[in-house]
């Protein structure tokens, strides 16, 4: 049994391959292209935040059938031998245009476009939905925790409850693009150079016959980064002795850094343990707090004056678990120099390759986009540009700083009623003429009465 890789090739639908098999058949290998974009936004988000583009790329340009997965299609009685033979050939040595991540986007606006002979094209659609809307979704829950903890450190914490290994990876990627301060993820950290942060489990207490002993074993093995848990049995209590166990270590040049509440009333503890360090001169020791924590309840520690500096946030923003999905679609656009759409009821799509331009205000906050056809203009900056020609990307991947900066000037252009957690806001998207003169145009070539006063989805 072959070891999960997520890169393999037949990491894919069944639907992939039986279509591909059927264009290599009918020669089906003029130029498509395909966008991915959002049809709504969930219910209480008012945007969302582009990830997952460079695993895209990587995924891309490596794209190949290795030998075992060759053999194995030639074995299961489904595909042609001569068709099998030609996969192993197949490369992706198509364009691609995108949005730089960490860019706020909106419905109907493709993030990403792939131009390549059909099969190739084809092919990625899986991959490609797979890698864009789990980043997509967690950088979205990201930024919003983000704007609710109003400057406060945010750590992911969600690794072990994450759906699969690459989910608690890409989640720390995504969360800490979006504005999160570090991750508790080990790999991350060597992968992404994203701060790391981490303290200790209850089992490190329980472990000890001693409260008092666990927090000074932690500290001297830590002097640099500790942060003592304090909730396993009686949190003032802890504080107490943490207060007692801080003035012994200070001579020899030992400092607690902090201290971490994961259970109870956060808000009450946090002010409790607030009073007792600071009565007893540690007003630098910090209070960082954990436990089921998303947005909502980030805010409403915010809200209540906590005295809480840090958050860690796990499993219900790495799930996104109040709406753990996107609505989204990787379609085709255009084949063989024909705009394509799909009429679908509540799901039709705008035809063309398109380009999205964005308008600012005066105050440099985000005042309406334009969807129209690539070959079109529109007042205001397009969005997505070319990252990929021939199969090969045109620059090195950019630092994750780089992109995390740009997310975080995306989110200070947000108008203040898209910055809402569950206030409903609608941000103007406006359909060009022509590209409502594209979708009458197909439509007649189809055969079909126009739609384009209708929804599109």
């Amino acid at each position: 049994m072959p070891r999960l890789d997520p890169e393999h090739a037949l990491l894919t639908d069944l639907y992939q391959l039986t279509m591909l098999q059927c264009y290599f058949e009918r020669d089906m290998t003029h130029m498509a292209s395909f966008e991915f974009f959002v049809r709504k936004l969930p219910p209480h988000r008012n945007f969302l935040v582009a990830a997952g583009l460079e695993q895209v790329l990587d995924y891309l340009q490596d794209l190949h059938f290795s030998a075992d997965e060759l053999d194995w299609l030639r074995a299961c009685g489904r595909f042609k031998p001569d068709f099998v033979d030609w996969l192993g050939s197949l490369r992706f040595t198509g364009d691609v245009d995108a949005m730089p991540e960490g860019t706020i986007f909106f419905p109907d606006e493709p993030i990403l476009r792939v131009t390549a002979p059909l099969p190739q094209a084809q092919l990625v659609e899986t991959r490609i939905i797979n890698l864009l809307q789990f980043q997509t979704m967690v950088a979205s829950k990201a930024a919003r925790c983000g704007l609710a903890a109003q400057g406060r450190l945010l750590v992911d914490f969600g690794l072990r409850r994450a759906h699969g290994a690459e989910a608690g990876l890409l989640s720390a990627r995504a969360s800490h693009l979006a504005g999160f301060g570090g991750t508790a993820t080990v790999l991350a950290g060597m992968k992404w150079d994203i701060p790391l942060y981490g303290t200790m489990a209850h089992s490190f207490i329980q472990a000890h016959d001693n409260e008092t002993d666990a927090f000074e074993d932690f500290a001297r093995s830590q002097p640099a980064a500790n942060t003592m848990l304090i909730d396993t049995y009686d949190t003032e209590a802890a504080t107490r002795k943490v207060v007692s166990l801080a003035r012994a270590l200070a001579p020899e040049g030992i400092t607690i850094r902090a201290v971490r509440i994961d259970s109870g009333d956060l808000a009450e503890h946090a002010r409790r343990v607030r009073s007792i360090l600071d009565d007893a001169g540690l007003a630098s020791l910090r209070i960082f707090v954990s436990g089921n924590l998303d947005e909502y309840a980030v805010r409403d520690l915010v809200a209540a004056r906590a005295p809480i500096d840090g958050f860690g946030v796990g499993t219900r923003m790495n799930t996104s678990a109040d709406y753990p999905y996107l609505d989204c679609a990787y379609k085709l656009q255009e084949y063989g120099g024909r705009a394509r759409r799909k009429r679908s009821e509540g799901k039709a799509t705008w035809p063309g390759r398109k380009q999205v331009y964005r308008s600012l205000d005066a105050d440099g906050r985000l005042a309406g986009d334009v969807l129209t056809l690539v070959n079109d203009t529109a007042i205001g900056e397009p969005l997505l540009a070319p990252v990929m020609t021939g199969g090969m990307r045109l620059a090195a991947p950019p630092p994750l700083a780089a992109l995390r900066e740009h997310a975080r000037a995306q989110l200070t252009s947000l108008p203040d009623d898209l910055r809402a957690l569950d206030t409903p806001a609608t941000y103007p998207v406006v359909v060009a003429d022509a590209l409502r003169a594209l979708a009458d145009t197909v439509d007649r070539e189809m055969g079909a009465p126009s739609s384009t006063s209708g929804d599109f989805e």
